[in-house]
């Protein structure tokens, strides 16, 4: 498996930079913002970059890319706007990179040319990997800004097949927020009040309340617990009327959520 570290860049945003033993002396950095940051971390660890991968075309996860790229590859969306990427995807590929294969899976609902990739665990002991953008944050989920609400569900419920073992590197420090609101969603789920204690702990201490794990996600956050009775409940009371279905219940959510 890879070996993770978050490196803060902005005022909330986390560079994944991975690493593996068998590699040693490169390191892959995951939508980079700033350039300043990354080139700081590999100088400290004395660390090459081998590839740099995006997830969606916003700039705070692209601004970093042009100085970075000195004849790196730079894997993408195939369908994205954003003109620097050289190698591009599609959903359904895959790629190996420092010895392990990522799986590339479309999640267009924050951006139409979000993908996230998925990383299998190599052992028993370890556990899989998914870098998801902006798609999916430890309690919440990206803002609808150019998809559907349908696509944020279809993305939920591949996030929700995955092992609950998964570690999910999501690329904003908004952990904290989502709870405030996952606990009005549910205000008698117990499990959302052991998260936010334990996330107050290491911010306390500036640390990071990342990475989460999908078996986590599937207790705490109401996007992927859209089909859940407490958070169907919530989005008929917000909004006077059943939902209309799965997506429904995240577009009431959602919606919710961005005037919270």
């Amino acid at each position: 498996m890879y070996q993770i570290t978050p490196v803060r860049a902005f005022q909330d945003n986390y560079i994944w930079m991975l690493q593996h033993s068998e590699h040693p002396g490169f390191a892959i950095a995951i939508d980079p913002g700033q350039s300043e940051p990354v080139e700081a971390w590999l100088q400290e660890h004395q660390l090459q970059l081998a590839a740099i991968l995006i997830t969606h075309h916003h700039p705070d996860h692209v601004g970093g890319v042009s100085q970075l790229a000195n004849n790196i590859p730079v894997y993408g969306p195939a369908n994205s706007p954003f003109s620097g990427i050289t190698e591009p995807l599609s959903d359904g590929e895959s790629i190996e990179l420092l010895g392990q294969v990522l799986q590339i899976k479309a999640v267009p609902a924050h951006t139409l040319d979000h993908i996230a990739y998925f990383c299998e665990a190599e052992a028993p002991n370890q556990m899989p990997q998914l870098f998801c953008g902006d798609t999916l944050f430890v309690a919440g989920c990206g803002r609808l800004f150019e998809g559907t609400a349908q696509q944020m569900q279809q993305a939920m419920a591949y996030f929700r097949s995955l092992p609950d073992t998964t570690q999910v590197c999501c690329t904003h420090e908004y952990t904290l927020a989502n709870l405030s609101f996952a606990e009005v969603v549910e205000p008698n789920n117990s499990e959302i009040g052991l998260v936010i204690e334990r996330c107050q702990t290491l911010r306390s201490t500036n640390r990071p309340t990342l990475p989460g794990t999908i078996g986590e996600e599937k207790q705490i956050n109401p996007y992927m617990r859209y089909d859940h009775p407490a958070v169907v409940a919530a989005a008929q009371q917000r909004s006077g009327k059943a939902p209309n279905g799965d997506a429904d219940v995240i577009a009431v959510i959602r919606q919710w959520k961005d005037n919270f």
